[in-house]
């Protein structure tokens, strides 16, 4: 994936004067656009979100109520939000997608559970003039957006994170990597991101590609890698994401683990940070769910109406698909979450309260980092 990126400040203030002018009732006027003269489409709109999995936590708890509540906010409380979740099957979402056109939705968030598999169904959306807006993971087809985040540097941050743990004795550790799935594009990116960290400073033992991101079969994994290069002979280990983190770590349990090596994750799922906590996960790649969901809310409201200047201000970036050029984008800034910032990450933005991290369970670990 190739990337553009504007500089954040810049689209910040031009954010804010889309936003001024949409105020003052002249964006119409500014853009010229026939599409801005005259919207599409007054606040009585539908968004369709496709989401992928209930495996990642984060999808039901945080992404579908952000993005029904923005829209909601956007609209005056006329629009709504029509909602599917895949459960991890391509086929189920390929019928879901095709439930949302049937239905004439106004404009459809997918986060695909295979960026290939959907091309049909995007080009579909195309065809029935319904904008389709790729959401966390790149979708290929003709879509009309991408909301992500920068998922190289997420491999990145989560390679410097191993490094740092493994300091001076990096060179001579071996690691496993827990890849996610191969149908998601975002694992490519993660695992490159990773390896240009990694490759020339670490041993990797052994990788796995995680067919649609199961605990399961990275556990089933683990314990192959843990046979392969022997428990104790394993300094950390890369996981792209929390769940199979979760499994990692009970799989070097089963092993007989009476310290598990660094660990690394991503999306702050709640059990993580809570592992985090008791030291038996080193860290989660941050996403902010709160940035993303509101700003893919806002591009398909600003889309659905018409409304080019805020379109155009939301997206500064830009990525290229394995079938589309040039794709308008918005990458939102990761941070790598340790002990050491949980009060300014998750509990600053909401994410958690400080009494659903700190249960009886984690009250010690959470005196000891100062939570209370």
């Amino acid at each position: 994936m190739n990337v553009r990126t504007a500089p954040h400040r810049t689209a910040l203030l031009t954010v804010a004067s889309a936003l001024l002018l949409t105020s003052c009732g002249v964006v119409d006027a500014v853009s010229g656009s026939e599409s801005s003269a005259s919207p599409k489409k007054g606040d009585d709109i539908t968004v369709g979100l496709l989401l992928p999995d209930k495996e990642t936590k984060r999808f039901e708890k945080f992404d579908y109520p952000l993005i029904k509540t923005r829209v909601a906010d956007l609209t005056h409380g006329k629009g709504t939000v029509r909602y599917a979740n895949a459960l991890a099957s391509a086929d189920k979402q390929s019928q879901q997608f095709e439930q949302m056109i049937a239905a004439k939705v106004d404009v459809v968030l997918v986060d695909a559970v295979d960026a290939k598999a959907i091309a049909p169904d995007v080009q579909k959306a195309k065809d029935a003039g319904i904008p389709v807006i790729a959401y966390d993971r790149l979708a290929q087809g003709p879509i009309d957006a991408y909301i992500s985040h920068d998922n190289e540097l997420v491999g990145e941050v989560q390679g410097r994170s191993i490094l740092e743990a493994l300091g001076d004795k990096a060179e001579s550790s071996k690691i496993v990597m827990m890849n996610g799935s191969p149908a998601d594009p975002n694992t490519a990116l993660f695992k490159a991101g990773a390896l240009s960290v990694l490759a020339s400073h670490v041993v990797i033992a052994k990788s796995y590609d995680t067919e649609e991101w199961k605990p399961e079969i990275a556990k089933a994994n683990m314990t192959k890698a843990i046979q392969a290069v022997g428990l104790s002979n394993i300094s950390a280990v890369y996981s792209a994401n929390d769940g199979m983190a979760g499994a990692v770590i009970d799989a070097m349990k089963a092993a007989g683990a009476t310290r598990i090596p660094p660990v690394t994750g991503q999306d702050a799922d709640l059990a993580a940070v809570q592992r985090i906590l008791s030291g038996e996960q080193y860290m989660t790649v941050y996403k902010s769910f709160l940035e993303e969901a509101n700003n893919a809310a806002e591009m398909a409201v600003a889309k659905v109406k018409g409304r080019s200047i805020e379109f155009d201000s939301l997206a500064q970036d830009s990525v290229n698909s394995p079938t589309e050029q040039d794709i308008p984008s918005m990458l939102v800034p990761v941070v790598a979450l340790t002990k050491s910032n949980i009060k300014d990450t998750v509990i600053r933005d909401g994410v958690y309260t400080v009494k659903e991290i700190c249960t009886p369970e984690y009250a010690a670990d959470c005196e000891a980092v100062g939570l209370k």
